[in-house]
């Protein structure tokens, strides 16, 4: 027999040991990354270019996490251009220094210089990314971000047998820069990408046109289910994606956990991400995984499909040809739209939904297609003679810093203390209002150039309708906001109305980062103000963001420690002209 006193002592050395145990699951995990951005030769589509990448990959290295941790990323530039780095879908509560689009909360990162990024994770779960933000560069630069559960914790869903990413991307045998640069100077459009990627190939399977074409293969194990993680890093396309004779499970998006359903495609717009299921159950044989673009205007736009093998293990015949997925049509909308639909949040004890209710700051925000005069002694490229341009709410944004060596975060460090005159903060509210969706023949195409932000009081409770136009060239924007996840509480075709607000899903509407405004349609979204900072909104077609289709989101400070900016790093890229 074990004395009292010696199983005293042992029970309190359990005790301790089992506190122990749970402040290391509790503490979060610190991890450390070394980006070196340099050019490297690949070659795809018969021809080989020098292009930026980090580390020599392309797409570049995964950081893997867990949900509450801190990243530290050190990039060193080796490249040609100043360069930063977004963490899309990172929220980066009261830390909008480390939040990286170029010249707004920091300048680029010059060649030969190096700067520390800080990033913060909060309630991220799922799979997310990183990107350039800087010019075209993201083509190039960009890579998964994946947020596994905390420790002691697992998925709302069975645990697959194996993880995937999947990195659809653009493949430009151009230089990049070169690209937008030649547009912006004529006013054209810029020239559209000569394939599209997955995993990084462009999955050119006939030898005889192209011996340096690769297939990205995926091993299937039969009986097994598979999580694949996929990124859209697509420069200008919205995608159809989907699997010959496989359902798929969409069990994530942007970050959170959905309500699991099943489809036979996805719709997936640049900037979006999404975790999907897929159980091997078919007969053990080659199946294609295809993406091909979604395309709903009229302008020139890259139409060709990337084609990966899903291989399963074990002998058989291979088929004579490879099944593909019966995928909609590229501009089949009412396809996109009943995808979109079909997102809902998990809206469970774990994972559950703070919707705002009570709205106290409403924003009705127009986005369209437009033109600028072209300027005199010039001939232009776009439409008309003119130059091609893009705005929300009439505002083509335009960046005093060009001019005056300045950025929006080193100009509202001090919020409570006012904002000064590098830039206006009188973004108006709502837009001129005519039939947005309709007749539009007497509505100017042109719009106003500025450089105007939206100030937002801290732990206001916003709504914010985007509604498309028919101007110009009417299409899909999938808009993106920095600094948020947001709750999507209504999507429809035609013009908002208030009618529609009786229709939102305030009870488990998805949460995410990135939506797709529907051609001619609108959706609505809610967010609490509760991470003060300066916060890029933007579509992430990268054309429509190059003509200025984006403005700044500030969220001023509040009275307590806890609802203020965090102090700005010791060292900070300096400000060039």
């Amino acid at each position: 027999m074990v004395p009292l006193k010696v199983n005293f002592v042992l029970g309190l050395l359990g005790v301790a040991f089992l506190n122990i145990l749970v402040l290391c699951m509790a503490r979060p995990g610190v991890h450390y990354y070394d980006f070196v951005l340099k050019e490297t030769n690949f070659t795809r589509l018969c021809s080989t270019k020098s292009m930026l990448t980090v580390n020599g990959s392309f797409p570049g290295p995964v950081i893997q996490v867990r949900r509450g941790d801190l990243v530290y990323v050190n990039v060193h530039n080796q490249g040609k251009y100043g360069v930063t780095i977004h963490w899309h879908g990172v929220k980066q509560p009261r830390n909008p220094w480390s939040d990286g689009p170029e010249n707004i909360t920091q300048c680029p990162i010059q060649p030969g210089t190096s700067f520390t990024y800080k990033v913060i994770l909060s309630d991220e779960e799922g799979t997310l990314w990183w990107h350039a933000h800087s010019d075209w560069s993201r083509a190039t630069v960009h890579g998964a971000f994946v947020i596994l559960p905390k420790r002691g914790t697992t998925y709302p869903f069975a645990k697959p047998y194996k993880e995937q990413i999947i990195v659809l991307g653009s493949w430009f045998k151009e230089d990049l820069k070169a690209i937008i640069d030649e547009a912006l100077e004529t006013g054209g459009n810029p020239n559209t990408s000569n394939a599209h990627t997955i995993n990084g190939y462009t999955g050119v399977v006939n030898a005889t046109v192209c011996p340096t074409g690769k297939t990205f293969h995926m091993l299937f194990s039969y009986g097994k289910t598979y999580l694949l993680r996929i990124v859209n890093a697509v420069m200008n396309d919205e995608q159809f994606f989907g699997i010959a004779n496989h359902k798929l499970t969409v069990v994530g998006s942007d970050g959170a956990y959905t309500k699991p359903f099943t489809t036979d495609y996805l719709f997936i717009t640049p900037g979006q991400t999404m975790d999907v299921l897929v159980t091997a159950n078919q007969s053990p044989s080659k199946y294609y995984m295809v993406s091909t673009p979604y395309f709903d205007s009229f302008a020139e736009f890259d139409n060709t499909s990337v084609k990966a093998i899903i291989e399963y293990e074990g002998k058989y015949s291979p088929p004579k040809s490879i099944p593909l997925p019966n995928l909609p049509a590229y501009n089949n909308e009412s396809a996109a739209q009943n995808f979109t639909v079909l997102l809902r949040s998990l809206a469970s004890k774990e994972h559950p939904v703070n919707v705002p209710k009570k709205i106290t700051k409403r924003i009705f925000i127009t986005i369209s297609l437009n033109l600028l005069p072209c300027p005199a002694g010039k001939t232009c490229k776009g439409p008309f003679n003119q130059t091609m341009s893009a705005s929300l709410n009439n505002i083509s944004d335009v960046p005093k810093y060009v001019q005056e060596g300045d950025n929006y975060i080193e100009s509202v460090f001090f919020l409570n203390r006012g904002i000064n005159g590098v830039f206006g903060k009188n973004f108006p509210n709502q837009p001129k209002i005519f039939d947005f969706t309709g007749d539009v023949t007497n509505i100017s195409q042109y719009t106003t150039q500025g450089t105007k932000v939206i100030p937002i009081e801290y732990g206001e409770k916003v709504e914010l309708v985007f509604q498309g136009t028919a101007i110009q060239s009417p299409e899909n924007h999938p808009m993106h906001l920095h600094g948020f996840s947001f709750y999507l509480v209504g999507i429809g075709t035609g013009n908002f109305s208030k009618s529609d607000i009786k229709n939102y899903n305030l009870v488990d509407p998805p949460e995410v980062n990135t939506i797709g405004i529907p051609r001619k349609g609108w959706a609505a979204i809610r967010f609490t103000a509760n991470n003060p900072g300066v916060w890029f909104m933007h579509c992430h077609l990268e054309r429509h963001a190059s003509w200025g289709m984006d403005t700044v989101i500030i969220v001023k400070e509040g009275r307590t420690r806890a609802s203020r900016m965090l102090p700005p790093p010791a060292y900070m890229p300096p400000c060039t002209i």
